[in-house]
């Protein structure tokens, strides 16, 4: 600080203590006198000074507390969000169970409890997952090995060593959880092997808390699709640009810049790392090998202040996701069953209205004839996802679709397609008959699968509404493979019978 500065300071304290001095001392007097004329106003005038001097004690302490800098305070509140995230994952676990209850195939349910009971363990532990993940050659061993070899602090043996890889377990100074590094098989790998290890690598690294993705060269356009879409999962990821004592050092400043641009959309610049796992031996004059110590510490030090700053964070964005992946799977497998379970509905229904119109022919085919019969199949198809309605709701729904089918040209359409198909394969005097029974089945099929549709998207035609969807399962039922063996079944469920005596 400036003398001039001081100087001031000097002044301004010494006209303040005068100021409060000639203050105190007016007091004093006006108390005496007061006093002399009054003992009882003096001492309620004292009173009142008393009254006053605490008041502004007590203004100046809570001023002092409210406009203290965040800095200063004693007590900081925690974050809340990994809190929010675990107990938004647990919610999602106890939906998984109910979910789990409703599926029928007893492997596929019992491979969803195991796996959604390693998420509960996982929850419970709160452990921190890393995996090493990239092509075989880029070096992702030697990172581990690196890894494991400058830690200070305990290091355990491998887990276990299966086609996924091994994973070792350690820990860090200043963290109290445990680690576990995982190395991975590569990606990229040629053959039907290579390509099954590279599925078992990419579900480790979905897995992950933290991510070291390893290359030892520029990211090729065969490397960015993985990482583009484990970042779009929002996986934390660290890229590793390792063997970087293959290379000049403008080469290697190149090399991080050009990486450093290309991922910079989902990867923070600090997030790319060049180090060394295993340098290349170099040889002396005398002939002999050096080896030089692994150029490992930029890597060390950037994955230590993520796992510290971030890594509560880490484990609950993990554990969410893997509870919602496991959920969206379950769904899944439950539409997979109320699909095959609808579909057996409507293949059931459309040779029952195929045998009603058969049996009893009208002038010219017309859905409206066979609505109870589509009312009823309405109904059972929402039982099957969950959605109870009545058959009077069921008919409406079934007369609606059956107008858009005759407005549209498929009936129609159906009739002309069914009657070219069927002359060429049955007997002249059943024809007309034939034609009637296979066109309402055909069509009561299309109507059952547009209802499929109807209810998978939650009684929602979509934006297009039903006449989309009408014709999407129009064309979807009218190729050739599907038609002739379409024709063969209602031959054999629709025709012979009505050949028999």
């Amino acid at each position: 600080m400036s003398w001039s500065r001081i100087l001031v300071l000097l002044v301004g304290i010494v006209l303040i203590l005068g100021l409060l001095l000639w203050f105190l001392d007016s007091l004093s007097r006006l108390y005496f006198r007061i006093a002399f004329s009054s003992p009882l106003l003096g001492n309620l005038f004292l009173l009142l000074l008393i009254v006053l001097l605490v008041a502004l004690i007590a203004t100046l302490i809570y001023y002092s507390i409210l406009f203290q800098r965040p800095g200063q305070r004693t007590e900081r509140p925690l974050p809340q969000a990994p809190e929010q995230k675990t107990e938004a994952a647990e919610a999602s676990l106890r939906a998984i169970r109910q979910q789990v209850a409703q599926i029928q195939d007893e492997v596929a349910r019992q491979a969803l409890v195991d796996r959604a009971l390693e998420i509960e363990e996982s929850l419970s532990r709160r452990e921190l997952q890393v995996v090493v993940f990239g092509t075989g050659s880029a070096g992702k061993t030697s990172i581990v090995n690196a890894v494991l070899g400058r830690i200070v602090g305990q290091v355990g043996a491998p887990m276990g060593t299966t086609a996924a890889g091994e994973t070792y377990r350690f820990q860090l100074k200043g963290l109290e959880r445990e680690i576990f590094i995982t190395d991975t098989p590569g990606i990229l790998e040629a053959g039907v092997v290579g390509t099954e290890r590279e599925r078992l690598a990419r579900q480790l690294a979905t897995e992950a808390d933290l991510l070291l993705f390893v290359l030892d060269n520029d990211l090729r356009k065969s490397e960015y699709e993985p990482l583009g879409t484990l970042a779009e999962i929002g996986k934390r990821s660290l890229i590793v640009f390792n063997k970087i004592d293959l290379y000049t050092e403008a080469d290697r400043e190149e090399i991080l810049a050009r990486l450093r641009q290309r991922v910079h959309r989902f990867i923070d610049p600090s997030d790319v790392v060049a180090v060394a796992a295993r340098p290349q031996a170099v040889p002396l004059e005398s002939g002999e090998l050096f080896q030089p110590t692994p150029e490992i510490l930029p890597l060390l030090r950037r994955m230590a202040a993520i796992l510290r700053e971030e890594g509560e964070d880490l484990i609950a964005d993990n554990i969410l996701l893997q509870s919602q992946r496991l959920g969206e799977k379950a769904r899944q497998l439950i539409d997979a069953q109320r699909l095959q379970q609808a579909e057996k509905i409507v293949d059931r229904f459309q040779w029952i209205g195929a045998g009603v119109i058969s049996v009893t022919p009208l002038p010219v085919v017309d859905l409206l004839a066979t609505a109870a019969i589509n009312a009823q199949m309405v109904v059972e198809i929402g039982k099957v996802y969950g959605c109870e309605i009545n058959l009077d709701r069921g008919r409406e729904l079934a007369i609606s679709l059956a107008k858009t089918l005759a407005g549209l040209g498929i009936v129609r359409g159906a009739i002309e397609l069914f009657s070219i198909t069927l002359q060429t394969n049955v007997a002249t005097f059943l024809v007309g008959r034939a034609i009637q029974g296979v066109t309402a089945a055909y069509l009561t099929r299309i109507a059952g699968k547009s209802f499929i549709e109807y209810f998978r998207n939650n009684q929602d035609w979509g934006d297009e509404g039903m006449t989309e969807v009408v014709q999407q399962q129009f064309q979807l039922n009218r190729r050739d493979e599907f038609i002739k063996g379409f024709v063969q079944e209602a031959i054999a469920r629709v025709v012979k019978p009505l050949a028999e005596p």
